[in-house]
């Protein structure tokens, strides 16, 4: 960078990074935010490096334990860790804390990738490996890299979030052999209806993009289906071929 006339500074470089006095205002401005983005992908790729097979599992906050979608949630967090993979959410209350809780306790390895927010949320007690993040943009990059399937319980915003977000990536190529499940028949159907009458009709989306989507509420047949899918993968099966039986 070449910079002339008025816009040179009357100090060097060094003068500045050695001399204590003047504001500290430059700590919030955006060249400062870069080196904080950086580090939080440093930290995160490298807590991560070595996590293996690993399912993220997203839901609401807001789910008590007494719901049944919390017992589902833990259920599943147990059966991912008997069939191997880690399992990883965004180590919050609710629908995070079960499927936590429940790889945890059974021995399987348990992530929380934490965000700050407004209010106090703090992350569950059940994780093996935590990691608060500033950024969305840089947990979500942790979410999908390091996470072979996404499991998608009832939620909101986030929740919603977090699902287009997964079968955008998956529909346009950026990532592949991704299975993408929603739990919760009776919450989700609604939402595959609209896609179908409103999405598919008006020619927004194409009616292979629904392949992209499986709906269960078994435990079970979740865990079969991501396992089939990574089978399939290793054996050189063609993703776009790859449709396994599923209840939408």
């Amino acid at each position: 960078m070449t910079l002339r006339r008025e816009q040179i500074e009357p100090t060097t470089t060094d003068q500045r990074l050695l001399d204590q006095r003047g504001p500290s205002d430059w700590v919030h401005t955006d060249p400062w935010r870069v080196l904080r983005i950086q580090a939080e992908f440093v930290e995160g790729f490298g807590a991560l490096a070595d996590l293996g097979r690993a399912v993220c599992v997203f839901g609401s906050a807001r789910t008590p334990e007494s719901d049944p979608e919390y017992v589902r949630a833990q259920a599943l967090g147990a059966a991912l860790a008997e069939a191997g993979y880690a399992t990883v959410t965004g180590g919050g209350p609710g629908i995070m804390e079960a499927a936590n809780r429940g790889a945890f306790q059974a021995g399987g390895v348990s992530v929380g990738l934490g965000i700050e927010l407004p209010h106090e949320q703090g992350l569950n007690e059940y994780l093996d490996i935590a990691i608060d993040f500033r950024y969305f943009f840089a947990r979500k990059t942790m979410f999908v890299k390091y996470a072979q399937a996404f499991v998608v319980f009832p939620g909101g915003f986030g929740t919603l979030d977090e699902l287009f977000e997964s079968l955008t990536l998956v529909q346009t190529g950026k990532i592949t052999w991704f299975p993408v499940i929603l739990v919760g028949v009776d919450y989700w159907s609604g939402l595959v209806e609209w896609l179908k009458a409103r999405a598919v009709e008006s020619g927004k989306i194409s009616p292979d993009d629904l392949n992209l989507i499986h709906l269960t509420d078994d435990v079970d047949e979740i865990v079969t289906i991501i396992g089939d899918a990574h089978r399939a993968r290793d054996e050189g099966q063609d993703w776009h071929e790859w449709f396994p039986p599923r209840k939408i």
